[in-house]
This record gives C-alpha cells, sequence and structure tokens, in this order.
C-alpha cells in the first residue's frame, strides 16, 4: 500500500473519489474507521484512510486486457 501525501500524489482525482466514496460507503452500513480523527463523517473519516494508505485498492484491468492481452497505445 501506498500513502498518499497529497491528492496530487495519486494517479487521478478519479480514482481517489472512487476509492474514498467506496470505502465511505462501507463506514455508513457499519465498518469501523481505521483511523481516529475528530470529524464523525463517514466521507471525511474516508478521504484520510485513503491519503494514510489504509485502504488497499487494486485496479481492474483496462479495456482490452482482460484476456491477457496487452494495452493498446
Amino acid at each position: 500500500m501506498t500513502a498518499y501525501k497529497s491528492i496530487e500524489d495519486l494517479p487521478s482525482r478519479y480514482q481517489f473519489v472512487h476509492i474514498a466514496a467506496r470505502r465511505a460507503r462501507k463506514i455508513q452500513n457499519g465498518a469501523r474507521p481505521l483511523i481516529t480523527i475528530a470529524s464523525k463523517k463517514p466521507t471525511r473519516i474516508a478521504e484520510q484512510e485513503v491519503m494514510a494508505g489504509l485502504v488497499a485498492y487494486t485496479a481492474p484491468p483496462l479495456p482490452g486486457q482482460e484476456k491477457g492481452e496487452p494495452a493498446a497505445d
């Protein structure tokens, strides 16, 4: 896992939002937070967890790579 110091360190802002939103949904559904912060908002907690590198994320394969095909350049 990689700890991201800022949102600019992530490959894309969309990826950050996607990861944090999925984690926030889990927190809303009863998952325990991985960190302790002053905020009780699930979205803020999830953002901080992602920035700390506590949320594992595996990127799905790009279209065309599902069957072991190389990516088109």
